[in-house]
């Protein structure tokens, strides 16, 4: 089983990152009247002053922008990915080719878990599907992403490839999801669905539950 998605659109721009903020030092007085008769009595330190509000330029990020399109095996925690100018069909079907190749020749069923969205249905997609019979597309139901387990991954790829740092082109953020993907291949871990509960019984306000008896 695979789970393949897209990432973006991301620009090239400045990514927030997280940096300390440095505290004034406090203040010392001094309660002699003249300090070249006697030497300086300091007194308890005082309050120090607030810290300022951490600021960030502004940054549009019109230097370019495109897709990462991406594959995760969960069973092992394998990733690929590949970027591209744009979301199309053609990208689509280019990068279903990549993970074909990418995917272990000995692999008999290939279970793709993928969202609804209308490119992944196109007649080119059917096309590969005929050309190489041991793909399935399962289509998760619609408002129910957390079901592809590639989106709790993406996260982990955007902290790798792009928090706090700066890209002054589409290119230098391909080339940091690729040195972010082939690092996470190598520190790589599983993933498991249903590890941390993402929905809770809703009851009406007012209504106590009335626990079971044993």
């Amino acid at each position: 089983m695979i789970c393949l998605d897209e990432m973006g659109p991301e620009s090239a721009k400045t990514f927030a990152g997280q940096a300390l903020v440095r505290v004034p030092e406090p203040v010392t007085a001094s309660t002699s009247p003249d300090p070249r008769s006697q030497p300086a009595v300091e007194t308890a330190p005082q309050q120090p002053a607030p810290m300022p509000r951490a600021t960030q330029e502004i940054d549009y990020g019109r230097r370019g922008k495109g897709y990462v399109f991406g594959a995760f095996r969960p069973a092992t925690g394998d990733a690929f990915t590949y970027s591209y100018t744009s979301r199309s069909t053609v990208n689509w079907v280019d990068f279903l080719d990549r993970v074909e190749v990418w995917l272990p020749p000995a692999t008999k069923r290939v279970y793709a878990i993928v969202d609804n969205l209308s490119m992944h249905r196109a007649v080119d997609v059917l096309l590969f599907v005929l050309a190489h019979p041991r793909w399935e597309f399962v289509f998760q139901p619609k408002y129910a992403a957390y079901l592809n387990l590639i989106e709790p991954w993406w996260k982990v790829l955007r902290s790798l490839a792009l928090k706090g740092r700066r890209f002054e082109s589409w290119e230098d953020i391909c080339v940091a999801v690729r040195e972010a993907t082939a690092y996470w291949n190598q520190h790589r871990h599983p993933f498991r669905w249903g590890e941390r509960r993402r929905h809770r019984v809703k009851r009406a306000s007012g209504i106590a539950i009335v626990p079971r008896a044993v």
